[in-house]
């Protein structure tokens, strides 16, 4: 269980880090280009995924902070459930983890999520991101693959 948690927590650090860094190099919706499709923006999110509900007001904030403990509850309790040679459900929830609770710090301590990844199409930017949001993105995929294809019973051969 500590080699998970340690990945969730270098997710934590590498989040919250980039996120300093960002803070102290960008001012407020300043953009920088990387390359063609890559800018760095500097953005204060108060909602969920894609600013959901980012206007609603304020209750929002702790809405978002409860349930992403509660998640994060039921996923270290889902971690010690496993076996210890299922590591890619375990780097899986791990990735989740350290995710959702880099972007509580910054509901706690904040108020809003700080996002300053940029990636564009032409005219066309998807939502703004940050490394929390990539690691439970590429957590979430990762569930789904086990899900689907890695989660199988065995069969029957008689």
């Amino acid at each position: 269980m500590t080699k998970w948690l340690g990945l969730s927590a270098l997710v934590i650090l590498l989040d919250q880090l980039t996120k300093l860094i960002a803070v102290n190099s960008l001012a407020l919706y300043e953009s920088i280009a990387i390359f063609p499709g890559f800018n760095l923006t500097l953005l204060y999110n108060t909602g969920a995924a894609f600013s959901f509900l980012s206007n609603a007001g304020g209750w929002q904030r702790w809405f978002f902070i409860g349930l992403a403990m509660l998640i994060s509850l039921f996923i270290v309790f889902w971690m010690r459930s496993l076996k210890k040679d299922n590591y890619w459900l375990l780097v899986a929830l791990a990735l989740v983890l350290g995710g959702a609770i880099g972007n509580v710090i910054d509901r706690i301590y904040l108020g809003y999520v700080i996002d300053f990844i940029d990636i564009y199409y032409q005219t066309n930017h998807w939502p703004a991101f940050n490394i929390a949001d990539s690691s439970i993105t590429i957590g979430a995929i990762m569930l789904i693959i086990d899900a689907i294809w890695l989660n199988q019973p065995a069969k029957d051969v008689s």
